[in-house]
């Protein structure tokens, strides 16, 4: 018991406290997290996708967990995520949307939003969090859904919380985003909103049909009632075993603090490799007036620091160009440094906004990447009409990259649904830099699959230059061709001897009208 009193006493100092109690009989355990303080160059960030149908109240939640206030009942809370104005008028989300929820040394939520205009200041949280949860917030409405694939994809999520309004159940594209988030294999945890305006009866019908939906992927669905709970969910979440299930609402706050707790102690999932060549992903692009091009996405692999030469590309010619990293800004603070796991933007130099693309990579010199226009996957067919051959064409998502791509050969002659095969894929458009082990999904209407790529073929850019240079020969020759000069000059004497041709036709013509002339006279 003195031990006990004596690492009491030293929590303070070593940045923790206690996160849960847990009794068993006359025993008790306490639970302790330790974290370091923050630094600069350091801190864990964690990635969330947020999907679920329309009207789920995933922007309201965001809003109400990252701005410290409870919703109206009529939806205010949401506005404050919304990035364009048909979103406004809509109250739906039609982007990806980024929020942040930093915690403290001790547990502390550290957001404070301005009291004069209720923002956040992203610069403040990302200077005295040591964790940060960075939600993505995805679209939920059917005529989005390659926004949200592309957001699952592009944006590297190492959690998926799945909204159901506790009122409309399990409809629309709940299934849809569970099965992409289990096709991905990226862990999910339930919340269910809106228990404040719901019948007992309804919740209760809710709960049994989401229990029956966790059953059916093989999962055990466990509902958090209490911090013993909360800590419970948070250890066997990266094990995919485990759906931790939250009721919450955002009107009278109930079961927040449940959720924010998980928040705090649910662990990094994916492993980190700073020591490997940097890998950085692109998912977006923009010109800053002063600046000059920022790219946004996430360190891969690696650090990547200040004034660090890397390798941008693959542009069309498969070719990959030196380009210096010019500033780096981490949740809007400049730093120094990127390290693997996390989000950032770099200004880069010497280069327009024209010549980069979602899906490029900025990659180590010394990794000596290659583009590659084909790839070999092992595929799943998740749901399609009839059946599929080769010569198939659908969108394919890579992480960051999304292009079309024409199915060259499979095993099979055809496949169903629910088929698997080894399929060979090749882009039309341009080249792209992919990795062996990386997830896909492809799509086409209301055909869908997923897959793992497993060889990469890569393309030299000989290769490309030649095919490039047979792309503009075919454009220039749709307009119509410029003949050599031999033909130019046939033509240009075929042309003298025409008009001289026709010079003498009309004189003589006109010596014959002069002799009729003559003759009727007379």
């Amino acid at each position: 018991m003195k031990n006990h009193d004596e690492i009491l006493k030293q929590i303070p100092a070593i940045g923790t406290a206690i996160s849960g109690i847990r009794k068993n009989g006359t025993k008790c355990t306490q639970v302790h997290m330790i974290r370091d303080p923050p630094r600069e160059e350091e801190f864990i960030e964690v990635r969330v996708a947020v999907v679920g149908n329309v009207d789920a109240g995933k922007s309201t939640l965001l809003g109400v967990l990252t701005h410290a206030t409870l919703d109206d009942g009529r939806g205010a809370a949401r506005t404050k995520l919304f990035r364009h104005k048909h979103e406004f008028e809509s109250g739906r989300t039609s982007s990806v949307g980024n929020d942040i929820l930093g915690f403290g040394v001790h547990g502390e939520v550290v957001n404070k939003p301005d009291p004069h205009n209720n923002k956040l200041d992203w610069v403040q949280i990302d200077r005295d969090c040591s964790k940060l949860i960075t939600f993505i917030d995805l679209a939920g409405h059917e005529k989005y859904l390659k926004t949200t694939i592309f957001g699952m994809t592009g944006h590297n999520p190492d959690y998926t919380m799945l909204m159901v309004g506790s009122n409309m159940g399990i409809i629309g594209t709940t299934k849809e985003h569970l099965s992409l988030a289990l096709s991905l294999q990226v862990p999910v945890f339930i919340v269910v909103t809106k228990i404040d305006m719901c019948p007992p009866q309804v919740l209760e019908e809710t709960m049994q049909n989401i229990s029956r939906l966790i059953k059916s992927v093989k999962k055990i669905g466990v509902i958090v009632r209490t911090m013993d709970d909360v800590i419970s969910a948070a250890a066997n979440l990266p094990s995919k075993r485990v759906c931790p299930i939250f009721q919450v609402s955002n009107v009278t706050g109930t079961n927040l603090d449940l959720l924010k707790s998980f928040m705090n102690i649910i662990p990094l999932r994916r492993s980190l490799s700073e020591n490997d060549p940097a890998h950085f992903q692109i998912d977006d692009v923009y010109w800053v007036e002063g600046v000059g091009t920022v790219v946004s996405g996430t360190c891969l692999a690696g650090v990547i620091r200040l004034n660090d030469v890397l390798l941008l590309g693959p542009n069309s010619l498969g070719e990959f160009n030196q380009i210096p990293i010019k500033s780096i800004h981490r949740k809007r603070m400049p730093v120094s440094v990127v390290r693997c796991g996390q989000t950032a933007s770099f200004a880069l130099r010497k280069i327009s906004k024209r010549e980069v693309r979602k899906g490029m990579v900025l990659v180590d010199p010394r990794s000596n990447p290659t583009a590659c226009i084909q790839f070999q996957a092992d595929i799943l067919i998740l749901h399609h009409p009839t059946t599929i051959r080769t010569n198939y064409q659908a969108m394919l998502h890579i992480g960051s990259v999304r292009q079309t791509a024409t199915l060259v050969s499979m095993g099979k002659e055809l496949l169903r649904t629910g088929d698997r095969d080894r399929a060979t894929f090749r882009f039309i458009r341009l080249p792209e830099f992919i990795k062996p082990g990386t997830r896909m999904v492809f799509r086409e209407g209301r055909t869908k699959a997923v897959g793992t790529v497993v060889e990469v073929s890569p393309q030299e850019p000989t290769q490309a230059k030649t095919k490039q240079k047979e792309r503009v020969h075919k454009q220039l020759f749709k307009k119509g061709p410029k003949p050599p000069n031999n033909m130019r000059k046939d033509k240009d004497k075929e042309k003298e001897d025409g008009e001289k041709k026709q010079e003498e036709m009309k004189t003589e013509a006109a010596g014959n009208e002069h002799a009729a002339a003559g003759t009727s006279a007379k």
